[in-house]
């Protein structure tokens, strides 16, 4: 057996450890779940499960998978399409301080602003059934279910755009969802970003959350793959690192939180029921739109830290 595989083995039976001592601390102050007359469960007040949604829910960022056709477009520039490739092979590498991060804000108002939405819509259409099939763990969807089966509200928090992150929730079955806001004006997008779901914005959107709804934060979960979200899983009781980069796995393993491996992919059109033409156009869109200037984004975060 291989110096990984001991590893990944030692990795596996402590997050089993650890997730079975999570779940016995809970029960110690959360209530029953309550029922209604049917028998359906009710969301247990007190509790919430947060879930990343990029290389934690989803395998990959199906966004990317459209450079291409942008590039032939016109959408993108030779350069951008280049780097966006670029950010395909690095998607997972993470980190950003504050500088950086309004960087990223400032770049993606550049690269977006004056985007045709219908130009987009049209690209959407002619490779849609070629192109987009966003694929997700099974683990992510079981992971999902358990929660929902202990009546926890189930969470999706993306740095992505809202119009990617809401069908998405909703297609999962998710009651809520945290995302970054685009805004779009008379067909084009102008560049302005309301809101930008990063790092510690994602925390305080989470807390926000929480106090509308009275969750008990402490008794909650966090799920993701990056170091540029410890403060999301620094603000619940049960934070687990999916598939972490090196910088979250070292922190997770620091601190006891389970280490997860989520490897089994299977496209949600074949795992969920089918969602209607409207809701599958603007999801495609906003991939093709919001992940892919994620992604790209992401990567440059990295090479500035790097550079720094």
């Amino acid at each position: 057996m291989s110096t990984d595989e001991v590893r990944d083995a030692a990795d596996v039976q402590r997050a089993d450890t650890q997730r079975a001592d999570a779940q016995q601390r809970e029960s110690e102050f959360l209530a029953d779940v309550e029922e209604d007359s049917d028998g359906a469960q009710r969301i247990n007040n007190k509790v919430a499960a947060f879930f990343d949604l990029d290389k934690t829910l989803l395998a990959q960022s199906s966004g990317l998978a459209f450079a291409r056709p942008f590039y032939r477009e016109g959408l993108l520039g030779r350069r951008e399409a280049i780097r966006s490739g670029y950010a395909q092979l690095i998607f997972s590498l993470s980190g950003a301080n504050d500088k950086v991060t309004e960087g990223l804000r400032r770049e993606l108002s550049r690269l977006v602003t004056g985007w045709d939405t219908d130009t987009v819509r049209r690209i959407v259409n002619e490779t849609l059934g070629e192109i987009v099939d966003p694929l997700v763990y099974i683990e992510a969807l079981d992971a999902i279910d358990d929660h929902k089966a202990r009546g926890h509200a189930v969470v999706i928090v993306s740095a992505s755009g809202s119009d990617v992150v809401e069908p998405i929730a909703q297609w999962l079955g998710a009651h809520h969802w945290v995302a970054s806001d685009l805004e779009i004006e008379h067909g084009r997008y102008t560049g302005n970003i309301t809101f930008y779901a990063h790092g510690a914005n994602k925390s305080a959107a989470m807390r926000q959350l929480a106090d509308t709804h009275s969750w008990d934060l402490a008794s909650s979960y966090a799920y993701s793959d990056s170091s540029t979200d410890i403060p999301m899983l620094e603000a619940v009781g049960f934070p687990h690192a999916v598939n972490p980069d090196s910088d979250l796995r070292a922190l997770a393993l620091e601190r006891g939180w389970p280490v997860l491996k989520w490897t089994r992919s299977v496209s949600l059109r074949e795992r969920l029921p089918k969602i209607d033409r409207k809701t599958g156009t603007q999801l495609a869109i906003s991939a093709v739109v919001i992940a892919l200037l994620w992604s790209w984004t992401r990567s440059r975060s990295k090479r500035n830290i790097t550079a720094s």
